[in-house]
């Protein structure tokens, strides 16, 4: 079986793509490499004949270097034909629900719980309920000054999505934040759906109440399985990426499931991580160069 390494660079990486490639003694061992370019200097692909029980001997190394992203795979099939992605300090900068916590003087309180709601230390359900019960009388006028204010797209988010949709791929950003932003964020990224939690609004002000079901862990692996039904996809043509516990059981279903900048449990639980890298190191991890790129 063909494997692929892909290596990404970032500035503060301190060692050259080449240092890395020559540090790596297990891919050496199983002879030459086929050596793909897909970003001068930044990314590269070592292509192998071997097994994926090479990563045991690969990333201790390869996690030691500062500065570095990198994912081990099967070669054939890695450019996915759908995207399944989480919203909130994923796709883009911030933690919705924080920020707006922070109009009514509570963002320091609902941050922790936020925080430890995704690091798994939470039931997610009954920490989203709480956090949202802080909210309340909150004026919706809030709502927009928080999407024109504070949301700020991930670096790489519409390349990343725009990208995989021109080579066939669909998209579906399912986030445990809230409607008001993914309806707002899918339309500015290009997801073709999206799916998310519906604040309760009386008048002009929020209830402190979140309607049921709660879209959390088990709904997000739920919409991966529906949307795979849908368009007759396998698991292993299904790229999954978030950053926090919730979004674990669609990172583990998928064929690719990445944890970006995300906390340790979910780290824990994916293929590959992104920790330094923007968006863009998930197209090279599917294989993507610099010329395939597309920004919309």
């Amino acid at each position: 079986m063909d494997i692929a390494l892909t290596l990404v660079v970032n500035p503060d990486c301190s060692l050259s793509l080449e240092k890395i490639e020559d540090g790596v003694e297990a891919i050496k061992a199983t002879g030459t490499p086929e050596r793909r370019t897909l970003s001068d200097g930044k990314a590269v692909d070592l292509i192998f004949e071997g097994s994926l029980k090479i990563r045991d001997q690969i990333e201790g190394a390869l996690n030691d270097i500062d500065g570095l992203d990198w994912c081990l795979q099967p070669a054939e099939g890695r450019k996915k034909k759908m995207i399944l992605a989480d919203m909130d300090s994923t796709m883009i900068t911030v933690e919705c629900i924080d920020e707006l916590a922070d109009f009514i003087g509570v963002k320091g309180k609902v941050a922790a719980i936020t925080e430890a709601a995704m690091r798994g230390e939470l039931d997610f359900e009954a920490a989203l309920k709480e956090r949202v019960a802080l909210l309340a009388g909150l004026s919706t006028d809030a709502l927009k000054q928080c999407y024109d204010e504070r949301i700020e797209l991930m670096a790489g988010a519409r390349t990343l999505v725009q990208t995989m949709k021109a080579n066939g791929a669909y998209a579906v950003l399912v986030s445990g934040g809230f409607t008001y932003f993914t309806e707002k964020v899918a339309a500015a990224i290009g997801f073709d759906m999206n799916r998310a939690n519906v604040l309760g609004i009386e008048g002009n002000a929020l209830t402190g109440l979140v309607e049921e079901p709660i879209c959390g862990a088990a709904t997000k692996l739920e919409t991966l399985n529906e949307q795979a039904a849908k368009h007759g996809l396998k698991p292993d043509e299904i790229l999954a990426v978030g950053d926090g516990a919730n979004d674990i059981p669609m990172i583990e279903a998928a064929g690719l499931g990445i944890a970006y900048h995300a906390k340790p449990r979910t780290r824990e639980a994916a293929a590959a991580a992104v920790t330094y890298g923007d968006l863009t190191a998930l197209l090279y991890f599917q294989g993507y160069t610099d010329a395939d790129f597309v920004s919309g």
